[in-house]
């Protein structure tokens, strides 16, 4: 899958793009602030019941009552699939409590691989291990948890992210696959009405508030029947098997997206530049600019207008995406008017017309400046300096203009 499927299997943004829907969010949001914070109570006395309560089938059904108090409603198919004998669960990953919900229904353990270890790593519901070992070595001491006789289930997310349920599966990693001969695949669908069950790069605590705040959230378990590795079958054929099977059981694709591919899509996007591509006026683009970027970019979008204000026919996209990389509007001024506007407006799709007004401009204000065919130096330093003054003349003019606007000459002169 191309770019565009690793934007279909993760969501980017919290609120719906809808119109209505996020009407009824905005109606919505003083009832879930409040259901929130009531959550938030609740939820102190489910971990202090969930601690209290030894493991049993009492202890799981209190605390799942309680979880659908606090919006988490669980929901499982072919509960009688599930194979008692079978020491290893594989599911897919939605949410940052899948664990969680998966032990609901049933004993087992699902261990720490990075994150917080200790308090936190126990009271989420995690099996604390060595995970700043190395991935063989992991490997090994949970080959042989599942060897030992009497000890639960593990549950392992061979996906090793999240993704939004909606659209495909990561990529099974191969090394679960290798602990054991035998597993259970688990079918995991998550659905919630309003926002999206999870973002990108955030923090399971902040994830934890928006399932309080949310209406409900509903998880679709569904257990299928153990899958045991054939003769001369590989981990990685294995696990690639079991992901078609849960991709089928889920109507989902099953892709070669990893989690690396996930990290890399999301620094691509952190440090991307939006565009906006509007026919409005300068100063209707720019306060649209200014109300829909961050700190970092509300800061680029008044540079932005300060060029804007010397050079009125570049683009505010243009301009905003050469700020990104000088952070200085002087740099940038000179960048536009070395001719480097039309490569710009090429990457952004730009009208021709828009390149040629923008050529006229800037040539036509410097009628100083000699032509570039007869100004051409015979050597290497004669065309150094021919273009040091062409820079210099088209950088003065640029400076006057910006003075000449702003009135600062005349501030000075007092």
């Amino acid at each position: 899958m191309e770019t565009r499927g690793i934007e279909d299997m993760f969501d980017f943004r919290r609120f719906p793009k809808d119109a209505v829907v996020l009407l009824v969010l905005l109606i919505y949001f003083p009832v879930g602030f409040c259901l929130m914070l009531i959550r938030i109570f609740i939820g102190v006395h489910v971990f202090l019941v969930s601690c209290a309560l030894p493991d049993s089938f009492v202890r799981r059904f209190i605390v799942r009552v309680m979880c659908s108090v606090l919006g988490m409603h669980v929901r499982q198919k072919n509960p009688r699939s599930r194979d008692k004998n079978t020491k290893l669960y594989i599911c897919n990953h939605v949410t940052e409590f899948d664990h969680n919900i998966i032990n609901l229904l049933t004993t087992c353990n699902t261990p720490q691989l990075e994150g917080s270890t200790g308090f936190v790593c126990w009271a989420r519901g995690f099996m604390e291990i060595h995970s700043a070992s190395s991935q063989g070595a992991i490997g090994e001491s949970l080959q042989r948890y599942c060897s030992t006789e009497g000890t639960p289930p593990l549950l392992l997310f061979p996906e090793e992210d999240t993704t939004n349920g909606h659209a495909g599966l990561l990529k099974f990693s191969s090394w679960p696959f290798s602990l054991t001969e035998s597993i259970q695949p688990v079918a995991l669908r998550v659905t919630r009405p309003l926002i999206s069950l999870s973002t990108p790069e955030s923090s399971w605590l902040m994830e934890l508030l928006w399932t309080f705040f949310a209406p409900c959230t509903v998880y679709h378990v569904s257990w299928l029947p153990p899958v045991s590795r054939q003769d001369g079958e590989s981990t990685q054929e294995f696990a690639n098997k079991v992901q078609e099977l849960l991709a089928a059981e889920l109507g989902l694709v099953s892709t070669k997206i990893t989690k690396a591919d996930k990290a890399e899509h999301i620094k691509r996007k952190r440090h991307t530049v939006p565009q906006t591509t509007s026919v409005t006026p300068a100063s209707i683009g720019l306060g649209f600019m200014v109300q829909s970027l961050g700190t970092d970019d509300h800061r680029i979008a008044k540079m932005a207008q300060q060029v804007k204000d010397v050079l009125p026919h570049v683009p505010l996209n243009v301009i905003a995406k050469d700020l990104a990389k000088t952070n200085c509007v002087d740099t940038t001024i000179t960048n536009l008017l070395e001719n480097k506007e039309e490569a710009l407006m090429e990457a952004t799709g730009t009208s021709t017309s828009g390149s040629s007004k923008l050529s006229s401009y800037s040539c036509g204000s410097a009628p100083t400046i000699k032509p570039a065919a007869k100004t051409f130096g015979r050597s290497p330093a004669d065309r150094h300096l021919s273009l040091q003054e062409r820079k210099e003349a088209l950088y003065n003019f640029a400076r006057r203009r910006y003075i000449e606007k702003h009135g600062l000459e005349h501030e000075d002169s007092h």
